[in-house]
């Protein structure tokens, strides 16, 4: 895990935070969440929390209430076992406290949850608001047109494990692992890390061969799921390597032809400049 006071999620607050890179998540000191919302020192949050924790608990609340506890550095300079909270926890907890600071969180919240209602009534919003998103962030045009392709074709991909017994969580990540090791020769975190990635989606920082590779190996395994309907997990990861192999092939004759490797290290804000050259 990587220690970390740089996160800045309340004006210029440090909160301590945590990279998990097993299981790519942040985690933030619940403590130092409700001093900078109460506006209190650490002893006070430290009552504060076990008071909420109690009460919490009482409702039925197991989002906050069964935080993990992490090694963390406290105030005395000691490392001390401190409970900490995920994004979900976190913004769960923001809702039980009465805060004028937690108000735009709220605000947001409910503002997403609306948005998220408008979308499963008609995807075609979430398909403008995608491309609006990436469009602020600086993607160009091409870039964009090609990334929502890569959504529809990894949608028809997961249809098909659906249908084939594949549970979502971990066993879609197992087969992701798989088709990147295929077609890459990398596994997902060691992708990520040759961009320099942490919890960023790591399609959103592919270039456009790269995505292009990868929708072929998608493509390609449903496809072979089509024909041959593979059921569970084990008879799914033979296809997924069936299907990313035939993209790795592609990958090799390119660099082949061009004597340019086609994986890179650049992520989207490298990517981005040079689009825009």
């Amino acid at each position: 895990m990587t220690q970390s006071t740089n996160i800045k999620l309340f004006e210029d607050k440090n909160i301590r935070t945590l990279w998990d890179d097993k299981v790519e998540k942040w985690y933030f000191s619940v403590v130092d969440i409700i001093s900078v919302l109460t506006d209190s020192n650490y002893q006070q949050a430290r009552n504060y929390w076990k008071v909420l924790k109690n009460r919490l608990k009482s409702e039925g609340n197991e989002t906050v209430t069964n935080c993990n506890q992490l090694k963390m550095l406290a105030p005395d300079g000691k490392m001390r076992e401190t409970d900490v909270g995920d994004a979900e926890q976190i913004l769960r907890l923001v809702q039980s406290i009465p805060s004028k600071k937690a108000e735009p969180f709220k605000q947001w919240l409910a503002r997403v949850g609306s948005e998220r209602l408008d979308e499963i009534a008609d995807p075609e919003i979430a398909i403008n608001r995608a491309l609006e998103t990436y469009a602020k962030k600086g993607y160009s045009l091409d870039w964009i047109n090609q990334r929502l392709k890569t959504i529809e074709v990894r949608k028809l991909l997961t249809d098909e494990w659906d249908r084939g017994g594949v549970k979502k969580g971990v066993e879609y990540a197992i087969l992701t692992d798989e088709i990147y090791k295929g077609w890459t020769g990398m596994n997902t975190r060691q992708y990520k890390k040759l961009k320099g990635l942490y919890k960023e989606n790591l399609r959103d920082n592919m270039s456009n061969l790269e995505l292009v590779l990868n929708m072929l190996a998608e493509a390609t395994i449903t496809e072979i799921a089509k024909k041959e309907k593979p059921y569970g997990l084990s008879e799914n990861l033979r296809v997924a390597h069936e299907g990313a192999s035939v993209a790795g092939d592609a990958r090799k004759n390119i660099e082949s032809k061009t004597g340019k490797p086609v994986l890179t290290g650049r992520n989207a804000k490298e990517l981005k400049k040079i689009t825009k050259k």
